[in-house]
């Protein structure tokens, strides 16, 4: 399935696109002061135990824009901790403002490329991640810019356990392909989708953003594909 793309490694990491909007109002600069640093992973990660007990889940958005996605699952499930990676210093401000105003204690925010920051991750420490409309950078020269590239879904792959989920979701048509294609490329995720629906309707457990609302009213239907980490054979 593959589309064709420059190769995904020739490219050095560079994080494009914005790291800051508009000035941030007075709370919201106290929190990134005073609570982002609170919220961070610690400086040494050897074992997953270093992040979380064994028996708490723990699941990562990537890039998660103004953050209703990640405090809404927060809130829903309690007994997970939600890893959240933004490089927007604006959305990381709002994500803040939820955590102090539903008192979510099961949130631990990093602010930069999750790219790099995934590096510094164990082996088989997330259960679940989430990738949900990242820039489809549309131009194709731009290509090579987009986050989902061979060489990120292969740490995605060493990162997710066995058994655990992917999920990524866009409501642009040729990114969608790329996306699936790439994943599926790779060799270690399984599709889990059987009919239409289960990847033009969104799964009873998710939770629905503003720029997904922007999209549907602009008539760009969101496709969510939904993955599964296979067992390795040789385990």
């Amino acid at each position: 399935m593959s589309l064709n793309p420059s190769p995904d490694e020739q490219h050095s990491l560079r994080l494009y696109g914005r790291a800051k909007g508009h000035r941030l109002r007075p709370r919201q600069a106290n929190l990134v002061k005073t609570l982002l640093p609170t919220l961070g992973l610690p400086d040494k990660l050897s074992m997953r135990t270093d992040i979380v007990p064994d028996d708490t889940p723990l699941w990562l958005e990537v890039g998660f824009g103004s953050a209703e996605h990640l405090l809404a699952q927060a809130q829903k499930n309690p007994h997970v901790c939600h890893l959240g990676i933004e490089p927007y210093l604006n959305g990381m401000a709002k994500a803040l403002g939820g955590v102090e105003e539903y008192n979510l204690d099961n949130v631990r925010l990093e602010r930069g490329d999750a790219r790099e920051i995934l590096t510094t991750l164990p082996d088989a420490s997330l259960d679940r991640v989430f990738i949900l409309h990242p820039d489809p950078w549309p131009k194709k020269r731009h290509w090579k810019r987009r986050l989902v590239q061979s060489a990120f879904v292969s740490e995605l792959a060493r990162l997710i356990k066995p058994g655990g989920q992917l999920r990524f979701a866009s409501d642009i048509a040729h990114y969608q392909a790329w996306a699936l294609a790439h994943i599926l490329d790779d060799g270690h995720f399984e599709w889990t989708a059987m009919r239409a629906d289960d990847w033009r309707v969104a799964a009873d457990d998710h939770a629905p953003t503003r720029y997904e609302g922007k999209a549907k009213k602009a008539g760009r239907p969101c496709v969510w594909l939904d993955f599964i980490r296979k067992h390795d054979e040789n385990k």
